[in-house]
Parts: structure tokens; C-alpha cells; sequence
């Protein structure tokens, strides 16, 4: 979507220009840790790019789409790939139920941290001064 401004100029016989302006500006405070395009992911996954972005569509594989509709990818993107087809050969899931076990691993990990930051707390001395 983008606004159109008309010069002063139009309509008066005048050669008239157009400047297109987009609606919403969108700054990023960082380099974006989606660099690996599409083609390079499928290739060193070892599926195709119709399947890669199959997985994208079905959540199980984070990506984001640049203005021309292109894919890029994290660098860690094809282990999580190898990782969805491991659950689907291994276990014989279908890709809804490989999204549920990979959010229930994604729990896991992160309850999992918080234990182990937890009892590294409760080890430390405390001070009373």
C-alpha cells in the first residue's frame, strides 16, 4: 500500500510527477539474524524448496519474507529442519502433530533452563550485609 502525492503542477498542462511515499516506516535497531536465502537453506538441508516452504507455511520452520516475497532464514534453520524430518521419519508423525512435539521440546528446554538457573541460586552463598 502506498500513498500517492500529487504535484502542484498536475492539471495545469505542466509536466506533472508523481512521488510514491510508503504509509508505514519500519526501522530496525540491529542487523536482522535472517540471512540465509531460501535456495541456500533447501541446499543444505537436502530438501527441496517447495517442502522448505511448506515447513515455513506450517509454522514448524521461522522465517521472514523481504519485500519482494522472498524468504531468508536463520543460520540454525537447517538443523531445525533436520530436526522436523527426524520427528516425521522417526516417531511417524504427521507435520501438525511434529509442530506439538516440537513446541512441547521447546518447553521442556526452556523449564529445564530456569531449574538449572534456580538451583545455581539456591547453591550461591548469600550476603547479610
Amino acid at each position: 500500500m502506498r500513498a500517492e502525492r500529487r504535484s502542484p503542477t498536475e492539471g495545469t498542462g505542466q509536466a506533472a510527477t508523481r512521488a510514491a511515499y510508503p504509509l508505514v516506516r519500519i526501522h530496525r535497531t540491529g542487523p536482522s539474524p535472517y540471512r540465509l536465502p531460501l535456495a541456500e537453506v533447501a541446499g543444505r538441508s537436502g530438501l527441496p524448496p517447495e517442502l522448505v516452504g511448506r515447513f515455513v507455511a506450517l509454522g514448524l520452520v521461522d522465517a521472514e519474507r523481504d519485500a519482494r516475497g522472498r524468504l531468508w532464514f536463520r543460520p540454525s534453520a537447517p538443523a531445525a529442519l533436520a530436526r522436523v524430518q527426524r520427528l516425521r521419519d522417526g516417531l511417524c508423525l504427521n507435520y501438525a502433530a511434529v509442530g506439538v512435539v516440537l513446541d512441547l521440546l521447546d518447553r521442556i528446554e526452556r523449564l529445564e533452563t530456569a531449574l538449572r538457573r534456580g538451583e545455581r541460586a539456591a547453591k550461591e552463598p548469600t550476603t547479610w550485609t
